[in-house]
């Protein structure tokens, strides 16, 4: 679970993690649908490296769960939550922590996948019109983009534990840095899949994405 971020386009004097989504932190929104999972064998939280030398009491009471600090970059977070993670675990679920409404069947569809020996990233086809800006003018349409194939990705991302470790040694090595997992273990060949998924998996990003996930959480029962 990576909540290692600022998350400053959210603004306010509370980190984006600890925003209270009706009425409890984002962050354990996010953590109960894997630390109540039967198959979750070990959950690492990784959070700034001060909060993680003292965890927020709401921790307390979830079982199967360490917290280690992260790094600069989101790669660098991944990598430390994954050299944290028990050696028994040999799939790996990499999830962001503003992402508070994952449903269970979404978790259970990706680890099917990891455990056969592939990656699988949630997503959801797009279905916006695209429209591709100028260099010069970002306000300017150059073209229309088709969105047929087009996925919009989401978390949990799930892979065999060590391709994952493989794909991040590598980006490591050349300083690369993809804007997911995914990204990284297709550049090494390995066939990700995706696991059509809910919008409702929404990543909590802007003052408009926390109004919207108060209505989900109002909705939820």
């Amino acid at each position: 679970m990576v909540a290692a971020g600022r998350g400053e386009r959210i603004g306010g004097d509370v980190p984006k993690q600890y925003q209270l989504i009706g009425g409890v932190p984002m962050v354990l929104r996010a953590l109960r649908p894997f630390t109540s999972h039967p198959d979750v064998g070990h959950v690492v939280l990784v959070l700034p490296s001060p909060d993680a030398s003292h965890p927020p009491g709401f921790l307390s009471d979830l079982s199967a769960l360490s917290v280690v600090a992260g790094g600069r970059h989101r790669g660098d977070s991944v990598r430390a939550g994954l050299a944290a993670l028990r050696p028994e675990c040999t799939v790996v679920l990499v999830h962001d922590a503003a992402r508070p409404f994952v449903e269970r069947e979404v978790i259970d569809a990706v680890m099917r996948y990891a455990r056969a020996g592939e990656g699988a990233v949630p997503a959801v086809p797009l279905s916006d019109t695209l429209k591709e800006a100028t260099a010069a003018d970002a306000t300017l349409i150059r073209r229309t983009r088709p969105r047929a194939r087009l996925w919009r990705a989401q978390t949990p991302q799930g892979f065999p534990r060590a391709v994952l470790e493989e794909a991040h040694a590598r980006a490591a090595r050349t300083g690369h840095r993809g804007t997911d997992d995914a990204s990284l273990v297709e550049a090494m060949g390995v066939p990700v899949r995706l696991v059509p998924d809910s919008c409702r998996n929404l990543k909590v990003t802007t003052p408009d994405d926390l109004a919207l996930a108060e209505l989900l959480a109002a909705k939820s029962p």
